[in-house]
């Protein structure tokens, strides 16, 4: 029997298998926008795990820890409309941020967000747009000890929540803003 086939097979089989084993770098995976464009869930962690260290829970915010509310942003595919849950409430500045990842991702425009907490030795003065901070913050892969620059400032309460969204469910997701959030109806 000619040995041929068999290593044709086995060339097929490996290619395949190496194809499934790739890495996918596309936007759509690794970055945050305020476009329709957000993250796959498969690239954020499931559970958000606590917020930073310093941070300050928010003095009587509009949506209290476990209000039920729909997302209204679409940071992460799926999360439009989701239904979610309050997990915490924040006082603090959050950014907009872009970067470049540490892994050697694609740039990433307009991640959002990050709170004070989250960058490296920020103290507690706010940023500005175009400033430059390293991020503390570990979202998403490559993101922790990136430098970004400040592209969006807001002080509105932020918000850690609970949501499904694509059959999965995420637990301390960070960060929703007031503004990206509505009454559960």
């Amino acid at each position: 029997m000619s040995r041929r086939p068999i290593i044709f097979a086995t060339a097929v089989v490996a290619t395949l298998a190496l194809a499934g084993c790739g890495t996918n770098t596309s936007n759509d995976s690794t970055s945050h926008s305020s476009s329709s464009e957000g993250h796959s869930m498969g690239s954020h962690s499931m559970d958000g795990g606590s917020a930073p260290a310093g941070i300050v829970d928010a003095n009587a915010p509009k949506y209290p820890v476990g209000t039920e509310v729909t997302l209204t942003t679409d940071h992460m595919e799926g999360m439009k409309e989701a239904p979610a849950k309050i997990v915490g409430a924040y006082k603090t500045t959050t950014y907009a941020v872009d970067y470049t990842p540490t892994n050697g991702g694609t740039p990433i425009k307009n991640h959002k967000w990050v709170v004070q907490e989250e960058l490296k030795d920020a103290g507690k003065t706010p940023l500005k747009v175009g400033d430059k901070a390293v991020l503390e913050a570990d979202h998403m892969p490559g993101m922790k000890g990136a430098e970004a620059t400040i592209s969006q400032v807001t002080d509105q309460t932020v918000y850690m929540v609970d949501y499904e969204a694509n059959g999965m469910t995420m637990k301390n997701h960070k960060w929703v803003t007031e503004d990206e959030i509505a009454p559960r109806s």
